[in-house]
């Protein structure tokens, strides 16, 4: 799989008419794993990552992103948004109703790091890699015009649980993705103390779901035959139908498993199968 990736970025990049690319550094695995990824495909000298970090950012995160930038031989910038985030808040604060924080707040950021990336695109002709994995954008834990921004999505079609097999892959010769970013449960980082399983189920157990409805094509009686509890099969097939609109405006992506989505997948837009 990691061959394949590699293949598809490099004649993706070459056949479109790029040159470089930049990719977003969180200090998390994906970023790390595309990274790498775009650097065996496009030689270290071609590949800029970017950390952006938040209020909501963890040293630790940015610390990581370096050390991988610095392994890997790669151009990094550090371009904080907490100035960009605490702007858009003042300047919708007449305008929206006031309350505890939610996914507006969490999206911003999402969208000024997506902004960022795009700037330092258009100036450089670099093309941005999206980093989400298909676990994530199976089941909408994605933002638009925000992490799902650019030009490829790079992991668009590896599931979380076979992230880490490539992050012990591309390891395997030399250990250029900090153990950190493997070891960390994984977060966005947009609110104080955010995991994942905050809002999904545990990858291995997502990710098995995920593989029997899309891969598999069993629906919701088949999976809970299979030993699922009913209530997390149900609502992990609802998020799949619900954010098809999102998947909809994603960029295009890699297919390196037997149904990927898009034109592997064709699914109305607008529908109410559960």
């Amino acid at each position: 799989m990691l061959a394949a990736l590699v293949l598809g970025v490099r004649d993706y990049a070459r056949k479109c008419g790029f040159r470089d690319a930049v990719v977003g550094l969180s200090g998390g695995l994906d970023s790390a794993v595309t990274a790498c990824i775009a650097v065996r495909a496009l030689g270290a000298r071609h590949v800029r990552g970017v950390a952006m970090p938040s209020p909501y950012s963890s040293r630790g995160s940015v610390a990581d992103a370096r050390a991988l930038a610095r392994a890997l031989g790669i151009g990094f910038s550090v371009i904080p948004i907490d100035r960009a985030f605490r702007a858009y808040i003042r300047t919708l604060a007449p305008h929206i109703r006031r309350r505890a924080a939610d996914t507006t707040e969490e999206n911003i950021q999402a969208r000024i790091r997506g902004n960022i990336l795009m700037a330092l695109s258009n100036r450089s002709g670099a093309l941005v890699l999206s980093t989400g994995n298909k676990s994530e954008m199976a089941v909408g834990y994605c933002t638009l015009y925000g992490d799902m921004a650019g030009g490829l999505a790079v992991l668009s079609d590896v599931p979380k649980t076979l992230v880490y097999t490539l992050a012990r892959t591309i390891n395997a010769r030399r250990a250029l993705i900090p153990q950190a970013c493997i070891d960390k449960p994984p977060s966005a980082e947009l609110r104080p103390g955010q995991t994942d399983q905050d809002t999904l189920p545990p990858y291995d157990l997502l990710d098995e779901v995920l593989a029997r409805y899309i891969e598999q094509r069993q629906g919701p009686e088949e999976i809970v035959a299979a030993g699922f509890p009913r209530g997390l099969v149900c609502g992990i097939i609802k998020k799949v139908a619900r954010n098809e609109y999102k998947r909809n405006q994603a960029p295009p992506g890699l297919k390196v498993t037997s149904k990927a989505f898009g034109y592997g997948r064709r699914i109305p837009v607008a529908q109410r199968y559960y």
